[in-house]
């Protein structure tokens, strides 16, 4: 009898026939390969009651025993083929079941049209069959499942987990399809990951019509991540029957993860096969939940010439309530009050694919004790359950408030996972200290607030606003980058709007130009001056350690390194001890800086005792006489004896710097000890310092130990000046002038005589025209000093 139009319905979307396939075995007599579950059957509203609670099937689990079950067979009114309900309980594949455990009814009869009866103590599985209403054929069902119930106990199994795994596909395609296609590459992987789904990534780039029909159809398209079940599937496929039937079911418990391929084959067909008869044969029918009706999928075309088809479909399975684990998956605490608040949790696809979670709230405990129940609804592609609005004002929470997500799973209470929340209720927002420099984005944290519930920065000054850019740290501070640049120092506020509260927190700070960096102060011991070291050091007004103030002196820069003489204020700054220590600096605009303070071993320090020189080299043709004995001419040799000071001992290896001030020509001399409190040094200036060093000579004292150098204050030594080399000097009798002769010339800036000879810059000549002498002697001006001169007798 060919089947009426209202019975089979027009083909599931091609996108989804591919989600189960059930192939029967090619020596069977179907002959039926990589059949789909394209065929509509029937339907059927099935409702289970659980004490005084009655929920439709899809919203069921599990069945318990006592349940009460109501099954009408949802057939137009004209259908012409009559069909018998049967309502089959199992009890294991070993173990057949009582007769009175079959209950059946007249579907075209509207009195005798439904089951409804209780779950049977012991009762394991629960299958339904729709048999063709001739005779014998409900005995023959009767008889197939007490002789060999194994068979049925597996179909139960298998179909049951084929529902679920089809449930998760169909919510997957479900999401993709009604999402605009700029959306399904973004909400594909937190789909996959809910649904625990693997993705070929290549079908997401083709154009919306083909896409679903890519995922759903491709054997490596979308994967129902498990690769357990797909081996036990592939062992069914080439098993004998009898082996089929005393392999264990992939378990429900797993809650969708233990999962086959999409496409992979559940050798249902062969298993139902075996019991096949002249009069009948059993055909699975897949169970889809669908606005409160069970539609029936077929995988194979009912006939209605014998031997007749029984459509066979599962109702879940009789066993305690399994609940699912859901992990929570974030660190960090979430905001009560923001629009659309997630609860991300993953772990059990099934939550997100089925109608079996009912009645998610999130509990929620205030500050004054009270409890808030917020609705929650399972979003696969938010990741997590997405909380109803608790709306304004802000709610108080409690302290260290923890959310608890909670309802019912089919008919079983569900305690869920804990979330730790906050609430912008009673923020309080402070700065860590960080100082807001102008010019430039500077970094800022703000303490004191629920860093997870902002929703906008924004800088304010005057009448001008810039946005501020931030992050909610997992420590619960809110880390900014507050834009400064072209803001002139002066008082700024940041204002901070949070979801949930009306008006934004203000928080008045103050911007500064670029603060002084300093890298540290080192003073020796027993000195009252020490330096200062960094950049921007004109900002530092004063520097205080361990009570004692320092004024700043001197400031000196080299390229954007400055040195800054910090002056003492009395003596006790002589009275530190070497080592380390810590300062405090403090700047024109009032901040202080922290200053690492280094207090060095005290100088090495010498005074001069006495002087000597000597002449190095023949006597000039002509001797020049220099007058003063703080004058070292350049040709001589200059002995010096120096004496310790304080605590000061003269070594071996103490050496003698002598510096050339004006050229900057320094000289290292070894000492020579008269005793560790006396030395001697000798300087060669010529050799030592060069033939164009003059003026000022200075020395310091430097001894060398484990430590390094240690160098004491400079102190003035002599004033080095070269003489001119005079080889004749001439006057005719009579003559207003007489003539000098020699080299060097230039080095002589006047001669004094009878008149005045000034020399001119950069003479070069070997002799110079001059007056006659006053009182029989000139007078040579030097221009190496402005106080030197030597003397010249007449011949």
């Amino acid at each position: 009898m060919p089947l009426t139009p209202s019975f089979v319905r027009a083909a599931f979307r091609r996108a989804a026939l591919a989600c189960l396939i059930l192939v029967a075995p090619a020596a069977s007599v179907l002959r039926a390969e990589n059949n789909a579950f394209d065929l509509a059957g029937p339907s059927l509203r099935v409702s289970v009651t659980h004490g005084d609670t009655t929920l439709p099937l899809s919203q069921v689990p599990n069945l318990s025993p006592g349940d009460r079950i109501r099954i009408v067979a949802d057939l137009p009114a004209e259908q012409s083929a009559q069909y018998r309900m049967v309502l089959v309980f199992l009890r294991g594949a070993t173990n057949p079941p009582p007769k009175n455990w079959l209950a059946d009814a007249r579907t075209w009869k509207p009195k005798e049209a439904a089951i409804d009866v209780r779950v049977p103590e012991g009762a394991q599985q629960a299958l339904v069959f729709l048999v063709p209403d001739t005779g014998g054929a409900l005995d023959g069902v009767a008889k197939a499942v007490r002789e060999q119930p194994g068979a049925f106990v597996r179909a139960s199994q298998e179909l049951n987990q084929a529902m679920l795994d089809r449930t998760r596909l169909e919510t997957f395609l479900e999401q993709v399809r009604r999402r605009e296609p700029a959306d399904v590459a973004r909400i594909s992987p937190q789909l996959a990951d809910s649904l625990a789904i693997k993705l070929d990534s290549a079908c997401l780039l083709r154009q919306p019509d083909p896409r679903a029909a890519c995922l759903a159809q491709s054997g490596n398209a979308a994967v129902l991540a498990d690769s357990q079940t797909s081996s036990i599937a592939q062992t069914l496929a080439g098993a004998p029957a009898n082996i089929a039937l005393q392999l264990s079911a992939t378990p429900q418990g797993g809650f969708g993860y233990y999962s086959g391929y999409i496409g992979v084959v559940r050798d249902l067909a062969r298993m139902l096969g075996a019991f096949q008869s002249a009069q009948l044969r059993f055909i699975p029918a897949l169970s889809v939940p669908r606005e409160g009706r069970i539609e029936l999928l077929l995988n194979t075309v009912p006939s209605f010439r014998k031997p007749q088809s029984v459509l066979v479909a599962a109702l879940p399975t009789v066993a305690p309530p399994t609940l699912p684990t859901l992990s929570v998956k974030t660190a960090g605490p979430l905001c009560l009050t923001k629009p659309g608040l997630i609860l991300p949790v993953g772990g059990a696809p099934l939550v997100f694919s089925t109608d079996y979670p009912r009645a998610m709230t999130l509990r929620v405990p205030t500050a004054t004790g009270t409890m808030l129940d917020l609705p929650a609804a399972a979003d696969p592609a938010a990741g997590g359950f997405v909380v109803g609005d608790v709306g304004t004002p802000a709610v108080a929470l409690a302290e260290r408030a923890e959310g608890r997500l909670q309802g019912f799973w089919g008919f079983q209470p569900f305690d869920g996972p804990r979330f730790r929340l906050v609430s912008p209720a009673r923020d309080a927002w402070r700065a860590d200290g960080a100082t807001l420099v102008v010019g430039r984005e500077t970094p800022l944290n703000l303490a004191g607030g629920a860093a997870a519930c902002v929703a906008d920065v924004w800088l304010e000054r005057g009448s001008k606003k810039r946005p501020v850019s931030w992050s909610a740290e997992a420590d619960g501070t809110l880390a900014l980058k507050v834009p400064l640049a072209g803001i002139e120092p002066g008082p700024v506020a940041l204002l901070v709007r949070s979801h949930g509260v009306d008006q934004p927190r203000r928080l008045d700070l103050r911007a500064y130009a670029e603060a002084a960096a300093i890298t540290g102060f080192m003073l020796h011991a027993g000195d009252s001056v020490g330096a200062l070291a960094g950049s921007r050091l004109d900002q530092v007004s004063a520097l205080e350690i361990g009570g004692i103030a320092f004024r700043p002196g001197k400031l000196a820069r080299n390229g954007t390194a400055d040195r800054l003489e910090m002056s003492a204020e009395g003596t006790a700054a002589e009275q530190l001890k070497p080592g380390e220590a810590s300062g405090q600096a403090t700047l024109a605009d009032g901040r202080t800086l922290r200053v690492p303070v280094r207090i060095m071993p005290a100088r090495p320090e010498a005074t001069l005792i006495a002087t000597s020189l000597e002449r190095i080299g023949p006597a000039p043709a002509i001797p020049l006489t220099l007058g003063g004995a703080a004058f070292v001419p350049h040709d001589t040799q200059l002995t010096f004896s120096l004496r310790a000071i304080g605590a000061s001992r003269f070594a071996s290896s103490d050496r003698i710097d002598v510096e050339a001030a004006e050229t900057a020509a320094t000289a290292s001399l070894p000492l020579r000890l008269q005793d560790d409190r006396v030395a001697i040094a000798t300087l060669h200036p010529a050799s030592a310092l060069g033939d164009s060093a003059r003026g000022p000579l200075r020395f310091r004292l430097v001894k060398r130990d484990a430590a390094g150098d240690r160098a004491g204050d400079w102190h003035p030594l002599a004033t080095l000046v070269r003489l001119p080399q005079l080889s004749a000097v001439t006057c005719a009798p009579g003559s207003a002038t007489c003539t000098f002769t020699g080299n060097g010339l230039f080095l002589i800036s006047k001669v004094s005589g009878k008149a005045e000879t000034r020399v001119p810059d950069g003479f070069t000549g070997p002799s110079l025209q001059v007056s006659p002498p006053a009182d029989g002697v000139w007078r040579l001006h030097l221009r190496d000093a402005a106080d030197a001169s030597a003397t010249v007798a007449a011949p």
